[in-house]
């Protein structure tokens, strides 16, 4: 993110919106930038953008520490005062002599130098410690791991090799920490590495957000007359009642059986109705669909 982006603004919320108001946002985002939906060769960068958004704002502690700090939260140690970080990084005011009362900074001073800020005001220069830069990689995991959780080997460009755990319930686009894992610093502490998770398609589900879709198979009869029929999601098998005179196309949802949410509410597993007709009929079935034929007065172009 440049200095001049903000993650609120990325996702359209007010900096008051609640974790359910952010989560929707990134939702109805997502929906629209994914690369695998938008093929605009800019869609898959603006994607990336939401995804780094939603990973930071969806976060309570990470949220509370990018509104002290903002866009520099990541290079901040922990413990140090907001006000004082800032003041650090306008440096000392001309004619103006620093308030050393005025800081507070919490836990091991080798984290947070004050030597470090304040030694050209002392008449002498000592070195900053440079951190080291994060990077950035992407991680591909099937459907059934980002629902159950996995643990993974991955290895990176210089025979860099990491035993990752992939939460339950993490989205296409996440990123996960690898905290002192990218850049070496020259003399201060290596930088993170962040591995952007990315869902490989699955041959009978579809995934938005944290909502699941599969087709839902089901006969002429079925539809017309209403039935249970037997649906199979991730999370294994369920029982779904279809209406009477229920048409193609409708989607039948069981809540809470999408993506889990660790930080709230789980996505919702939609079953997409299909009616399939027999491709090769017997000879009773075709005398059957005959005379429905000559009884019915059913015309679905006049019923639209």
């Amino acid at each position: 993110m440049t200095a001049d982006q903000d993650y609120y603004s990325i996702l359209g919320v007010s900096r008051s919106a609640s974790p359910e108001e952010i989560q929707r946002a990134y939702r109805k985002l997502a929906r629209t930038y994914h690369p695998d939906v938008n093929k605009d060769p800019a869609a898959e960068e603006r994607f990336k953008e939401i995804s780094e958004a939603y990973d930071v704002l969806s976060d309570p502690e990470t949220r509370a520490k990018y509104d002290r700090f903002g866009a520099t939260f990541r290079h901040v140690p922990d413990g140090v005062d907001a006000e004082a970080w800032a003041r650090a990084q306008q440096g000392p005011r001309r004619g103006s002599s620093a308030d050393y009362s005025s800081w507070s900074v919490s836990g091991d001073f080798d984290e947070f130098d004050l030597g470090d800020l304040f030694g050209g005001m002392f008449g002498r220069r000592r070195a900053t410690p440079t951190r080291g830069a994060d990077q950035e990689a992407t991680i591909e995991i099937s459907l059934d791991d980002a629902f159950k959780g996995a643990k993974k080997r991955i290895t990176l460009s210089g025979d860099r090799t990491y035993d990752v755990t992939i939460p339950a319930g993490v989205t296409d686009g996440q990123r996960i920490r690898l905290a002192g894992q990218g850049g070496q610093g020259g003399t201060g502490q290596a930088g993170d590495l962040y591995l952007a998770v990315r869902i490989a398609p699955h041959a009978r589900y579809r995934l938005e957000g944290r909502d699941i879709y599969v087709d839902l198979l089901v006969t002429p009869w079925e539809a017309a007359l209403g039935a249970k029929v037997p649906v199979e999601g991730p999370g294994g098998d369920a029982k779904l009642t279809v209406p009477p005179g229920t048409s193609s196309g409708r989607k039948l949802r069981l809540r809470g059986r999408g993506l889990p949410n660790p930080r709230g509410t789980a996505g919702n597993l939609y079953a997409e109705v299909k009616i399939m007709v027999p491709r090769h009929p017997d000879e009773r079935e075709r005398a059957l669909f005959e005379e429905l034929a000559r009884e019915s007065h059913f015309d679905p172009r006049r019923h639209r």
